[in-house]
């Protein structure tokens, strides 16, 4: 009765899209992520200098309308090239690649900061479920689900130890009006606070404080200093 009643209230989506996502992909790329960027640097000694911002910037847009290309989401996020990838045997697929693609990001000086990035998957899910009567999923249900699926994933990867220090969860709602620069500038203020924090050995219980979810008045997940782990 209890599993039916959590079905009937979509309870368990995001949980379960989280979890799957953790599993299924983020477990995988995650601890090889720091490798495959050190061969990167070695062979363009000159793109990625800020080693601070060496991580898999992860967007979790509360829509969860994702477009599959950020360049035309954004014109100042320009691809630059992929990662090495990683090429591994996973249920029954041989040779299954994993990759990550690199970005310039230009800022309103013309400057370019580079950074690994891309969307939670999961969150087209989300979305194709609010589109299709079938699945009786509102624009309602999808935000919450979208809250609840960022807030347990942050919680599944605070505990992965194997994980620290290789991401960036980027939560964000877009405003009502079209902003044609708006992912740019979000990116470009995590890179920037990426760069101005300063991480200094700290007890358990000051650091499970600092990483406590906070929620605005908007009740909008707040960017979060995800490597203090």
């Amino acid at each position: 009765e209890i599993s039916e009643m959590s079905e009937r209230s979509k309870q368990n989506v995001a949980h379960g899209l989280a979890w799957s996502y953790y599993v299924g992909y983020l477990k995988i790329v995650l601890p090889r992520l720091k490798e495959s960027m050190e061969k990167f640097s070695r062979a363009n000694p000159n793109v990625l200098a800020r080693r601070k911002t060496w991580k898999l910037h992860i967007l979790i847009p509360l829509s969860c309308d994702i477009c599959d290309d950020l360049e035309k989401a954004d014109s100042n996020i320009q691809y630059l090239m992929d990662l090495p990838e990683t090429t591994l045997t996973r249920a029954g697929t041989k040779g299954r690649v994993y990759k990550h693609s690199l970005y310039a990001i230009r800022d309103e000086d013309n400057k370019l900061r580079h950074c690994v990035v891309e969307y939670a998957a999961p969150l087209q899910s989300l979305y194709a479920m609010s589109q299709d009567d079938c699945a009786a999923f509102s624009r309602e249900d999808r935000v919450e689900q979208a809250k609840l699926f960022y807030r347990t994933l942050e919680e599944i990867l605070q505990s992965a130890k194997e994980c620290a220090g290789t991401y960036r969860l980027i939560a964000y709602e877009e405003s009502g009006e079209a902003e044609a620069h708006f992912l740019s500038r979000e990116l470009l203020r995590h890179l920037q606070q990426q760069c101005q924090e300063e991480y200094t050995v700290c007890d358990r219980t000051l650091c499970s404080t600092d990483l406590s979810l906070q929620i605005s008045k908007s009740d909008l997940p707040q960017p979060l200093r995800s490597d203090c782990l």
